[in-house]
C-alpha cells in the first residue's frame, strides 16, 4: 500500500509539473503561492525531474505488481494469477494511475504546488541523482543534448486566445497582446503616411503665409524642401512660425526657422525607431527608400497606433478604415495591410512586393484601375470603389459565391 500510495504521488506530480509552463511558474511565484519556488526551478529544467520520477512510478508500481502476484498465488494458489492480474489493472491502473492524473489535470496548479517541494526533496536525494544523471546521459545519447527551445509567437499568440476564450483577460487585453507582438515584425514602410498624403512646405515661402497654410492643415509639424520633395531640408514646427510671427518676422523665409530633420530607411524596424524616438526625443522622421528618394513621413502617433489602434481627438473627420455594407461585402481604406485584411476575412491574399491592399488591386491589374473595375484573387473579387490620381484609395471586398464571408467578418 506504501508503494501503491506513492506512485499514485508521483504520477500526479508528473502530469502536473509536466503541464505547467515558466510563464505559469512565474505567475504562481509572483503571486507569492506556497510551493511556488521550487516549481519554478523545477519547471526551468524539466529533464532533471521527469526521467527520476518516471523510474520511481515504474519502480513503485513494478515491485507493487510483483508482490500482488506473490501474495494472490499463496492465498489463492491457480486463480491467484487471474485474481491478481485484475487486482492490478483495477485498483494499481484505476485508483493510482487514472485518478491522480485525472486530478491533477483538472487541478494542475494546486497538484504542481503541492507535489513540487516532494519532487525536489526526491530529485535532491543523492541516489536518486546519481540515477537520474545517468538516465539524462543516455536520454540525450538517443535523442541528442539539444537544449530547451523557447515559447515561440505562435505560442503566445494562442496563449492570449485561449486566455481570452476562458475569460482569463479581456477581448481588448488579446487585441493588445496581439497588437504587442506583431509591432515587433513591422517596419516602417507598413505604418508610414505615403509622400502623396505628406503635406510639405517650400523652404522659400514666407513666414505669415506658411503659418496660415499650417493653421489651415492643422499640423504641428511639417516638413520643408528646398526645390524637390526629394531634398528635405528640416521640420517647420508650428509653434516656431507662430512665435516668429509674434516677434514681427513674419516676412522670414521658413527656412529660417527649421529643426533637423531626421531620415530612417523604409526598412527599419519598428520597435528600433520607436526607441530611437524615445532616446532622441523626436516625433517625426522622413522615410526614404534605398536610393534616398523621400517615400512618406512617419510620426510618434504613428506608431502607437499600430500598438493601440487609431486615435481620433474630437476635430478628425476620417472615413472609416472598415465598412460592412448589407449585402455582405466590406469596404476598406486602399492604405488597409493585407496582413488586417486576412485576419478580417480569414482569406490568405498574396503578398509579393506590396503591403497594402490599394497595391495589390494595382499589382494585379497591371495598370491604374479605372473606379468600379475589379479583380480576382484566391476566392476574392477586388472593387476599386475609388481611385485618387495613381492610387487606389477605396476597395470593396467581396466573397465569391461559392465562398460565404465568416460571420466575424462583420465584428
Amino acid at each position: 500500500m506504501v508503494l501503491l500510495a506513492a506512485s499514485g504521488l508521483l504520477a500526479l506530480a508528473e502530469t502536473s509539473l509536466v503541464r505547467t509552463s515558466r510563464v505559469k511558474a512565474k505567475a504562481l511565484l509572483d503571486e507569492r503561492r506556497r510551493g511556488a519556488r521550487p516549481l519554478s526551478r523545477l519547471v526551468e529544467r524539466p529533464e532533471q525531474f521527469l526521467n527520476p520520477v518516471l523510474l520511481l512510478v515504474l519502480i513503485c508500481q513494478l515491485v507493487s505488481a510483483t508482490f500482488v502476484g506473490v501474495l494472490a498465488s499463496a492465498w489463492l494458489g491457480a486463480w491467484g494469477v487471474a485474481v491478481g492480474t485484475v487486482f492490478e489493472v483495477v485498483v494499481i491502473f484505476v485508483l493510482f494511475e487514472a485518478v491522480p492524473k485525472n486530478w491533477a489535470v483538472r487541478n494542475t496548479d494546486r497538484a504542481a504546488l503541492f507535489a513540487a517541494p516532494i519532487v525536489e526533496a526526491l530529485v535532491r536525494f543523492w541516489p536518486v541523482r546519481i540515477v537520474s544523471r545517468a538516465l539524462i546521459g543516455l536520454a540525450d545519447l538517443i535523442v541528442g543534448g539539444g537544449g530547451l527551445s523557447g515559447v515561440s509567437e505562435s505560442e503566445l499568440l494562442a496563449m492570449a486566445d485561449v486566455a481570452q476564450a476562458e475569460d482569463v483577460i479581456e477581448l481588448q487585453e488579446r487585441t493588445l497582446i496581439h497588437s504587442i507582438i506583431d509591432f515587433g515584425d513591422a517596419v516602417v514602410r507598413e505604418v508610414m503616411v505615403p509622400r502623396l498624403d505628406m503635406f510639405i512646405l517650400d523652404g522659400g515661402t514666407l513666414v505669415h503665409d506658411a503659418l496660415s497654410q499650417v493653421l489651415a492643415a492643422g499640423w504641428s509639424r511639417v516638413p520643408v524642401h528646398q526645390g524637390d520633395v526629394d531634398d528635405i531640408v528640416g521640420i517647420a514646427y508650428a509653434k516656431d512660425l507662430m512665435r516668429a510671427e509674434h516677434e514681427s518676422r513674419g516676412e522670414d523665409l521658413v527656412r529660417a526657422h527649421l529643426r533637423p530633420a531626421h531620415f530612417v530607411p523604409e526598412t527599419k524596424r519598428l520597435t528600433s525607431l520607436l526607441r530611437e524616438m524615445q532616446e532622441a526625443k523626436f516625433h517625426m522622421s522622413i522615410v526614404v527608400d534605398e536610393y534616398g528618394s523621400t517615400v512618406g513621413l512617419v510620426t510618434l502617433e504613428d506608431l502607437i497606433e499600430e500598438l493601440v489602434g487609431e486615435i481620433v481627438d474630437e476635430y478628425d473627420v476620417e472615413e472609416p478604415v472598415v465598412e460592412t455594407l448589407a449585402d455582405g461585402s466590406v469596404v476598406v481604406t486602399g492604405r488597409m495591410a493585407i496582413d488586417d485584411v486576412d485576419d478580417l476575412l480569414g482569406t490568405e491574399l498574396p503578398q509579393e512586393g506590396w503591403d497594402t491592399v490599394g497595391g495589390l488591386v494595382l499589382a494585379i491589374s497591371g495598370r491604374v484601375p479605372t473606379e468600379g473595375e475589379s479583380v480576382d484573387v484566391d476566392g476574392v473579387r477586388l472593387v476599386a470603389q475609388r481611385v485618387q490620381g495613381r492610387r487606389v484609395s477605396r476597395v470593396r471586398i467581396e466573397r465569391h459565391a461559392s465562398a460565404a464571408v465568416p460571420g466575424e467578418a462583420a465584428e
